[in-house]
C-alpha cells in the first residue's frame, strides 16, 4: 500500500544511495562471474576424476555440484 512512499530517497541522500546501488550491482555481477567460473572448474575436475572407475564416486557428485553452481550463476 505505502511501498511507493517508503522507497523514495530524500534528495540530500541521493548521492549516497546511488553509490550504494552501484556498489551492490558490481558485487552482484562479480559474484555471479566467480560462481560461474568455479562451477565450470568443478565440472571439469569432476569429469576428469570420473575417468577412472574408482574416481567416479567422487567425480560424479563433484561435476553435478559444479553444474548446479553454473546454473545458479546464470539464473
Amino acid at each position: 500500500m505505502s511501498d511507493a512512499t517508503e522507497s523514495q530517497v530524500p534528495w540530500i541522500l541521493w548521492p549516497i544511495y546511488a553509490l550504494w546501488k552501484i556498489l551492490t550491482f558490481i558485487l552482484n555481477v562479480t559474484g555471479r562471474i566467480i560462481c560461474a567460473i568455479v562451477g565450470l572448474v568443478l565440472m571439469v575436475m569432476g569429469v576428469a576424476i570420473s575417468m577412472s572407475i574408482v574416481g567416479a564416486i567422487i567425480g560424479i557428485p563433484l561435476a553435478s555440484f559444479g553444474f548446479l553452481m553454473t546454473v545458479r550463476a546464470l539464473f
